[in-house]
């Protein structure tokens, strides 16, 4: 039976990351991925912001595009917002798991593809579990210190069966690879763009993000819940909304789908997940670090994984006996945030009006890019209330300049009154 300090199941962002981690300060680590190789299951859009690939030291080669602009669209309004230095990269999602897998290996580390968790038993300071290869069929027990649950979505280890499980509110979501002609790619080929409204995504959105030379990802995700307002309600699948999304939005001369990939999100609202119980941490989105309003996850679970390292080390030093700490710095860093962001996802998801949304746009219009990161990225959303007054500013200032034809057209409308009441006389 082979020994190891740590065993992280899931080879996503936050496993490959946290397993990079241990190996890099000489613990033994096996990491196990449940495909094959990486290009299984790309399914992240993975946009992120400049700061994310400089905080994780990422390579050029994990980076599909750099991205300087932001589109917004919505129903009737559409937003347009541009700096001229690159503010963030699109990341190969499989390039990205794939560099994480390697440089595990590269400092010492094991590295199972192919492989899935069965079960686990904890007797005394060691954890024993079971693995299965799903190419040879056969299984194999290992022994570690600690189980780390990367999972994500399924939380495959600490919502098996006899556990109690916390209540999840989901989402789900499609996105197609495309190849598109070369012009096509010029006019998206720097940019995010989100698509929000009834017309594009009844409770959700889609998007469009570029990656390498002519190709774009495009995609659709929408909330599992219903709409206070019937004509919000989703009435068609999403395939409806990414092929409306090509050939309205992106108008392509010609293009190819190379890959069509979905997943779905589950979430705990107001972050009840479990973090730790014995021999077990869990990490990513296992323990809900995707943000439940824009669905970005790829950064907060790498951040995740090096909150959980920390507590790691920790233990398996003997300095604690429990990883309990390790719950109570997450929700320092993630609950504040997070439950403003579950409240305006399931007010914008589930009850506002389509209008509301077209507002949304005109509050932002104003502001730098810069400012719309701060927003949409960072979650400083006490900066929308920044735009809304720099947007009645200059709707008023624009009143004023169209004061005087007004006070024209009054004085006109009262000149047409006398003459009428004087005609009338007469």
């Amino acid at each position: 039976m082979q020994n190891y300090d740590v065993v992280v199941v899931g080879g996503g962002p936050a496993g490959g990351h946290c397993a990079r981690l241990l190996t890099q300060q000489g613990y033994r680590v096996l990491l196990v991925e449940r495909y094959k190789d990486f290009e299984r299951n790309s399914f992240s859009s993975a946009g992120v912001p400049l700061e994310a690939i400089e905080k994780y030291n990422l390579p050029e080669s994990v980076i599909g595009t750099y991205w300087n602009e932001l589109v917004i669209v919505t129903s009737k309004k559409k937003g347009v917002w541009t700096a001229d230095s690159p503010q963030g990269g699109v990341l190969d999602f499989a390039k990205l798991r794939q560099f994480l897998a390697d440089e595990t290996l590269r400092q010492g580390g094991t590295v199972w593809m192919g492989c899935r968790y069965v079960n686990h038993s904890v007797e005394g300071d060691t954890v024993t579990t079971t693995i299965k290869n799903n190419l040879t069929g056969t299984t194999e027990t290992v022994q570690s210190r600690l189980l780390v649950d990367a999972t994500g979505a399924a939380r495959a280890i600490t919502r098996r069966k006899g556990i109690e499980k916390p209540a999840l509110m989901s989402a789900s979501g499609v996105e197609y690879l495309i190849k598109v002609d070369n012009s096509t790619y010029r006019r998206h080929s720097q940019a995010l763009a989100f698509l929000l409204g009834y017309k594009w995504m009844p409770k959700g959105y889609s998007w469009v993000f570029p990656m390498q030379e002519n190709y774009l990802k495009v995609g659709a995700a929408y909330l599992d819940k219903k709409h206070k307002i019937s004509a919000a309600e989703q009435k068609r699948p999403l395939k409806y909304y990414i092929e409306l999304l090509i050939s309205e939005y992106l108008d392509p001369k010609t293009f190819d789908i190379v890959d069509i990939h979905g997943e779905a999100v589950r979430y705990s609202l107001g972050l009840q997940d479990i973090y730790w119980e014995d021999g077990v941490i869990a990490i990513g989105d296992t323990v809900s670090t995707i943000n439940f309003l824009g669905g970005e996850g790829i950064r907060h679970a790498m951040h995740s994984a090096e909150i959980a390292q920390g507590h790691i080390v920790r233990f398996l030093a003997g300095e604690t006996k429990t990883l309990e700490a390790y719950r109570t710095e997450m929700h320092d860093v993630f609950l504040k945030k997070w439950q403003i962001s579950e409240r305006l996802a399931l007010k914008k998801y589930s009850e506002d009006p389509d209008d509301l949304v077209d507002k949304i746009v005109s509050y932002l219009r104003p502001m730098p890019l810069e400012e719309v990161i701060d927003v949409l990225f960072f979650y400083k959303f006490e900066k929308v209330t920044k735009g809304l007054g720099r947007y009645l500013f200059f709707k008023a200032v624009s009143n004023l300049k169209k004061l005087p034809h007004r006070l024209k057209q009054i004085s006109g409308l009262s000149r047409l009154r006398n003459f009428s009441a004087k005609a009338s006389t007469d």
